[in-house]
């Protein structure tokens, strides 16, 4: 294995405390809408208009008065954080190199409204597993362009196919030529593009979201499948606003997001809410802390607006006629946002080689269901790295 290049240079996360006192005044500033017209029991109709008044003032008042951001920055600064400059952008990392020589390099890519909150409490058990037997990495996590410490693009073109071939020229500067991937929302999307148009370097992929060519039919399918294309169509016709506006227009949500934590919160907090498996609130499996952690990363690196033109760059953008040909494992969480039914993931992802329906878990499986994901994002890969041998 080659060293890792000397462009790549270390970097120490810590807010001034001048940011976190202006947070907290315009918290206590804040001037809130009157209470959703909808009135229902505990359970997710209660977010029909979005998310109600009672449990953005709980969420608000905690991070106001009981947040303490420091330890977050302290374990990114544990884990070991990087900067290095691809095609004149800076873009921000998390490297953590496991202790075994049998480690496997592998890069985790974080989607929206995320961040690498989404794999901060995964990668030390990833990259340094107590089984002897399990697979050990070196755990790579980039901060998307435009999302956290990363540069924000200045002009555009930093869509899905440009991040891709910016995580391969990051992970030769790290030393690894040959690597496995894994995403999950846009993240999953750049590691269908990582895996179609990056053979010779990527190993195999894994991912939580397949996204199958268009045009495909339902015949065929079973009782599930058509279900889970209906649910998918459901989502797109009537539940997608947020991805409309910020594909069409990101810079005037942004002024909102950059401008108000209370705006910034409710947007973030509204996706963390549907996008769960959960029944009435998303502080049912993850965790406040985690939540704001989230928040507050893209309140201090002001990238509510740069984090929202992705979509602008990339909605819509993958290429039908990209196929993957390394293996890949792929995994369908109950109550993720969409699941591509096997017969047309395999219209894409041409060796399919693990296939995954746990019983609970919806976007965010990595904060939702963190023992399940590292046990199958393992079972996964191993599965991944054994065909390609």
């Amino acid at each position: 294995m080659s060293r890792p290049s000397g462009d790549v240079h270390a970097f120490e996360t810590h807010a001034p405390d001048a940011d976190l006192d202006d947070l907290r005044a315009r918290l206590d500033a804040a001037r809130l809408p009157e209470a959703e017209t909808v009135r229902a029991a505990p359970g997710r109709r209660r977010w029909e208009q979005g998310v109600p008044l009672a449990d953005l003032v709980d969420v608000v008042n905690y991070w106001r008065t009981e947040y303490n951001w420091r330890p977050f920055e302290e374990r990114l600064n544990r884990i070991g954080q990087f900067r290095t400059t691809i095609d004149g952008l800076g873009i921000h990392f998390l490297h953590r190199r496991s202790a075994r020589a049998d480690a496997t390099p592998l890069v985790l890519t974080h989607g929206w409204p995320d961040s690498i909150v989404r794999f901060i409490d995964v990668v030390d058990e990833l990259a340094d597993p107590d089984d002897a037997d399990a697979p050990a990495f070196h755990v790579v996590v980039p901060s998307l362009p435009g999302f956290g410490h990363s540069d924000k693009p200045a002009t555009t073109g930093w869509g899905t196919e440009k991040i891709a071939a910016a995580w391969v020229e990051l992970m030769g500067r790290l030393g690894y030529s040959e690597f496995a991937a894994h995403g999950g929302d846009w993240g999953g999307n750049i590691t269908t593009v990582l895996g179609g148009r990056f053979p010779a370097h990527v190993l195999g992929i894994h991912t939580t979201f397949a996204e199958a060519p268009p045009g495909l039919t339902t015949d065929g399918l079973t009782a599930v499948e058509r279900t889970w294309a209906e649910e998918t169509r459901d989502f797109w016709s009537h539940r997608a606003a947020y991805a409309k506006q910020q594909a069409t227009r990101p810079q005037t949500i942004g002024y909102s997001l950059v401008d108000s934590p209370v705006g910034l919160l409710a947007w973030i907090l509204d996706k963390f809410a549907e996008w769960s498996d959960t029944e009435d609130s998303p502080f049912e499996t993850i965790s406040m802390d985690s939540v704001l952690d989230d928040v507050t990363l893209y309140w201090l690196t002001r990238t509510g607006a740069s984090a929202a033109r992705i979509y602008y760059e990339s909605h819509n953008s993958l290429d039908p006629e990209l196929r993957v040909d390394v293996p890949a494992a792929l995994t369908m969480y109950p109550r993720d946002t969409e699941k591509c039914p096997r017969p047309w993931a395999q219209e894409r992802y041409r060796q399919i080689v693990r296939w995954a329906l746990p019983e609970s878990g919806g976007h965010f499986p990595s904060l939702e269901v963190p023992e399940y994901f590292v046990k199958d994002l393992r079972e996964g890969l191993a599965a991944v790295l054994a065909a390609g041998r």
